[in-house]
């Protein structure tokens, strides 16, 4: 059996495969913040697991407290390569992509092939990146994501309140400075993801995160969009039976 896991900025992100299943069908999954990681171990089975493959870009302290409670010694720390499962890292630097982008793209890849696709993962921060027909990265953006623009509003300007993301959003203009704050937020995190859409010509757009369920109603894409949970894991796990794992930590 395999342990996928994604290890964000905020939560952490797991699912258990059968060897040979296709990427996204998993036999359980789940997710904790990172002021609950010690419960993970008690949500894998104690045998089993026969290898890991993990994208982490939360830093090295939880690299190591990962490390410790792993189930099984064969574990890979997946990174950035130039080239992967049929797609090519056109990143300048391509060791210097953050690893989930890479898995997302991976994951945008193996959902929509032979597709011009952009896939927005929306979590802490939104990352938005360009997957090419012929399956090449081409690249991306980064922004604040939902939460942190309007958590930053309300730290940094004076009287404004801090607007939970989950707040209905007005059908027009906002006429009260909360609607106000959550119209701008989603607007802009909507907005740069059309641009990107219609700056790649793209002919699918993917959309996951936690923010994600917010963001994706406001979205308007002639070309549509699709909610996809867990788009890192999926890439992750889309690896397994069409490329060796990567050895180097991200």
């Amino acid at each position: 059996m395999l342990l996928l896991i994604d290890a964000g900025n905020t939560r952490i992100k797991w699912a258990l495969a059968e060897e040979g299943a296709a990427p996204g069908t998993w036999l359980a999954s789940g997710a904790v913040t990172h002021a609950d990681l010690n419960h993970l171990p008690a949500a894998w089975p104690r045998q089993g697991i026969t290898r890991a493959l993990v994208s982490n870009v939360a830093g090295s302290k939880l690299h190591d407290q990962l490390r410790l409670m792993m189930p099984t010694t064969d574990v890979t720390w997946f990174a950035s390569k130039a080239q992967l499962a049929g797609l090519r890292n056109a990143y300048r630097n391509p060791s210097q992509l953050g690893c989930d982008r890479f898995a997302a793209a991976l994951g945008a890849r193996a959902l929509a092939p032979g597709q011009a696709v952009i896939v927005a993962t929306c979590g802490t921060a939104t990352t938005i990146d360009a997957v090419s027909a012929d399956g090449v990265f081409l690249g991306g953006m980064i922004l604040p994501g939902l939460g942190l623009m309007a958590s930053s509003l309300a730290r940094n300007t004076a009287q404004l309140p801090e607007v939970a993301p989950g707040a209905a959003l007005p059908a027009g203009f906002a006429d009260n400075t909360a609607d106000a704050i959550l119209s701008g937020c989603l607007s802009a995190q909507a907005g740069a993801i059309e641009r990107a859409c219609a700056l790649h010509g793209a002919s699918a757009c993917i959309v996951s995160g936690g923010a994600a369920q917010y963001i994706a109603p406001v979205l308007r894409l002639s070309i549509g969009h699709r909610i996809v949970d867990n788009i890192v894991l999926i890439g992750l796990h889309s690896t397994v039976t069409s490329s060796p794992f990567q050895d180097s930590p991200c």
